[in-house]
């Protein structure tokens, strides 16, 4: 059984070193990614931040609450999802998967295109389709607070009737 255990810890690592594609994948939590002309990237995701296309994405990018703005004439070959952030495309600009947009729009110039599917959902309110769930548990337990403390305690009772 040890054996086994061993021989498994040591051919994992190995095995997804053949996976991974870090070289070219791009990840950003609070600063700007920027492809630099010239330059190919792969698999970008970005949260807080924007990501400015002035070389070629061969993978996928996704975003939170940042925008994507690709060059004129430059090329994303995957697909783009952003939830709260905005896409602008420059002239020639092509996006050759799907492009899904939640709480952002799209601003593309004349000849940009995107060969796939586009389905963007404009406003913010989107924005609180994360946290859904959270707000709808927090107002239950506030729901479960507020009856227990008003069972649980006994208010004054005013002399001569109501209070009134």
């Amino acid at each position: 059984m040890r054996r086994l255990l061993l021989a498994a810890a040591l051919l994992i690592p190995v095995v997804s070193l053949g996976f991974a594609n870090s070289g070219q994948d791009r990840v950003g939590v609070g600063t700007d990614i920027v492809i630099a002309d010239g330059e190919s990237a792969g698999d970008i995701a970005c949260a807080f931040c924007t990501v400015r296309v002035h070389g070629d994405v061969r993978g996928d990018i996704a975003t939170f609450l940042g925008t994507v703005t690709v060059d004129a004439g430059r090329n994303i070959s995957g697909d783009i999802a952003s939830l709260g952030g905005d896409l602008v495309m420059g002239e020639d600009a092509s996006v050759g998967g799907d492009v899904a947009i939640a709480a952002g729009e799209t601003k593309m110039a004349s000849g940009a295109a995107i060969r796939g599917e586009e389905t963007v959902l404009p406003g913010r309110i989107w924005l609180l389709l994360p946290v859904a769930p959270f707000l709808i548990l927090a107002g239950v337990i506030w729901l479960i607070v507020y009856v227990v403390r008003r069972n649980r305690y006994q208010f004054p009772a005013y002399p001569g009737g109501r209070g009134f």
